[in-house]
């Protein structure tokens, strides 16, 4: 009897290799790892993407470099030089190191790294002319791209909510965005800092102007983007503020609470001279405020609270509760 007949063989379509702005073989040694692993990495955006082979193009692990605090040169364990082929990238909940075969591959690496997450090209590294165009180049492409996104610190939630994720989750960061509560086309900045003592929650108003977000501080700061204006809170503070980044552990959806609308913002003196300034001894001044009137009686949601968000539904009452108590 006649086998059935087969369907054509139809060849698998080759991938593509991806685009990076920077790629080398690296090899990496996470916390929980014995030993180092080779890989073929390459950096984009805001992340380093690992694959087993230059010739992969699908990456079996990634980094997110958003939580990046510092990178440091190695010494390896048991030498007494530094033979200019370790480093460690070192972000704000864990510790990678990293080894390569040149002292030229490393300083790239770090280049272009601090390129992307300071948005400028370093000038202390050991590179020539030509590296140094290179990442002026990923600089710019880095910033283009960055234009058309929206920051992962930006949630939609109102400015008791913001105050109130800063203060239940501090290991997330101290620095979150969100819409206006005006209505405008713009966005507001919600902090959370440690002053003289006790701990103090800012608001800042940013104004869409056209192409432009202006910051409304003494001095008005204009930039390109949302990224830009998370950068100059960063780089003004010496990143004592940090952009926040919550868990996909935590729950990411808030209680019902009243909406909270905008009243008289904080104002933050921008330097006289550029240059990043330590923010415990940066002064404040307050422009005259009024808290908000809060509604005679909090309406009752439509549907009763989500599983697990019941406590953090109470404790906005009780917050609403306290500041209509202050008013009285």
């Amino acid at each position: 009897m006649a086998s059935a007949l087969r369907p054509p063989r139809v060849p698998k379509p080759k991938g593509v290799l991806p685009s990076h702005y920077y790629e080398s073989f690296l090899e990496k040694k996470g916390p929980c790892d014995r030993d180092y692993k080779k890989f073929w990495a390459g950096l984009q955006g805001l992340t380093i993407y690992f694959y087993n082979s230059n010739r992969d193009f699908q990456h079996v692990e990634k980094l997110n470099l958003g939580a990046f605090e510092k990178l440091t040169d190695e010494i390896p364990w048991g030498s007494s030089r530094d033979p200019g082929t370790h480093f460690s990238l070192i972000l704000r909940d864990q510790e990678i190191k990293f080894k390569v075969e040149t002292l030229e591959c490393r300083e790239m690496w770090k280049g272009f790294i601090l390129t992307v997450v300071e948005l400028r090209v370093p000038t202390d590294l050991t590179l020539l002319p030509g590296h140094l165009y290179m990442m002026s180049e990923v600089l710019a492409k880095e910033e283009a791209r960055r234009a058309l996104e929206t920051p992962s610190c930006f949630l939609k939630v109102s400015r008791l909510e913001a105050q109130l994720l800063l203060e239940r989750y501090p290991e997330c960061g101290n620095l979150l965005l969100r819409p206006s509560g005006d209505g405008a086309d713009g966005v507001s900045v919600t902090t959370r800092q440690m002053h003289n003592g006790t701990h103090v929650v800012r608001h800042y108003k940013v104004k869409r102007e056209g192409p432009k977000y202006v910051i409304d501080v003494e001095q008005p700061f204009s930039c390109t983007s949302l990224d830009a204006v998370v950068n100059y809170f960063v780089s003004h503070t010496k990143k004592a503020l940090v952009p926040f980044l919550l868990d996909e552990d935590y729950e990411k959806v808030l209680g019902y609470v009243e909406a909270d609308k905008e009243n008289g913002e904080n104002v933050w003196v921008a330097p006289s001279a550029p240059g990043p300034v330590a923010s415990s001894s940066w002064p404040v001044i307050l422009k005259p405020k009024k808290l908000p009137k809060p509604p005679a009686k909090l309406p009752k949601p439509p549907v009763g609270p989500k599983p697990g968000l019941a406590d953090m539904t109470a404790e906005l009452q009780k917050k609403l509760e306290k500041r209509r108590a202050l008013e009285h």
